[in-house]
């Protein structure tokens, strides 16, 4: 039977283009997570790496690279499920990459790897520009992970937007949705936190959304707030600024009382 209570983790981060730094910091945060007692922790979107794309390009890895591999470690050494919020896939098209979350069991395999569907080409009124799609393979597949912790959705930032996903996941029975994310800060402050609760709200699940936070490089801001949402749309925990941890539990209780008490997933015409 999957477990009626645990602990969940989101990591708040500000990845630069030092990959070591980045992975060092990763590592300390999902320990940091896994004192406080969380059993499923996630990290951000984008957490090994956010600097220049031809060094994303570059550093490309398969998921038996050396990024999951630390983590995979961690998560066997530890006993936890380690979400590894993104990393850069290597494809078979030399000039751009995955945008692939894994999902990392307490024994270290990795149990799900999602590709990042709806990719971030978008001009925001702030004057920054990001086109996504240049440099990412878009993946077609919704990935749902039935582990002992119950069935975990897996998805990336900008899917956030797309509700049709989520209702798809929740259709497969997700009782968790991970949202990893590097949301920009012109978007996130009037945006993230509705979005998410949101999705809680309509698939009656708990949210848990790591995110990147702060200044990234000269170009490149994010908005953080790394939260933990329950199935009635209530914020649990959150991060301040800066990086960090936040944890809040999941109680199976909770989660069948709500579904229980406000039917709405079984009320679905479409």
């Amino acid at each position: 039977m999957a477990a009626p209570t645990y602990l969940l983790g989101a990591v708040q981060m500000t990845s630069t283009a030092d990959r070591s730094r980045n992975l060092e910091t990763a590592v300390r945060l999902v320990n940091e997570a896994a004192d406080l007692g969380a059993r499923l922790i996630g990290l951000p979107e984008n957490f090994a790496y956010m600097g220049p794309e031809e060094g994303r390009r570059a550093g490309a890895e398969t998921l038996e690279g050396p990024t999951v591999k630390a983590l995979s470690e961690v998560a066997r050494r530890r006993g936890v499920y380690v979400l590894a919020g993104s990393i850069a896939e290597k494809v078979d098209d030399p000039g751009k990459t995955a945008n692939t979350s894994v999902l990392i069991a307490d024994d270290g395999r990795v149990a799900a790897a999602y590709r990042k569907i709806h990719l971030f080409d978008v001009s925001i009124p702030d004057g920054a520009r990001y086109a996504e799609s240049e440099v990412v393979v878009p993946g077609d597949k919704v990935v749902i992970a039935p582990t002992p912790l119950g069935r975990i959705g897996l998805t990336v930032c900008y899917d956030l937007r797309f509700p049709e996903l989520y209702r798809k996941l929740a259709a497969l029975g997700a009782e968790v949705i991970t949202i990893p994310a590097a949301f920009t800060l012109f978007t996130g402050k009037d945006h993230w936190e509705v979005l998410l609760r949101a999705r809680a709200i309509e698939n009656l699940a708990y949210v848990m959304a790591p995110a990147q936070v702060g200044r990234h490089s000269a170009s490149r801001q994010t908005f953080g707030n790394a939260m933990i949402v329950d199935p009635w749309g209530v914020v649990l925990a959150r991060c301040p600024d800066g990086e960090g941890v936040c944890v809040a539990p999941f109680r199976r209780e909770r989660l069948e009382q709500v579904r229980q008490e406000l039917p709405a997933l079984k009320h679905r015409k479409l």
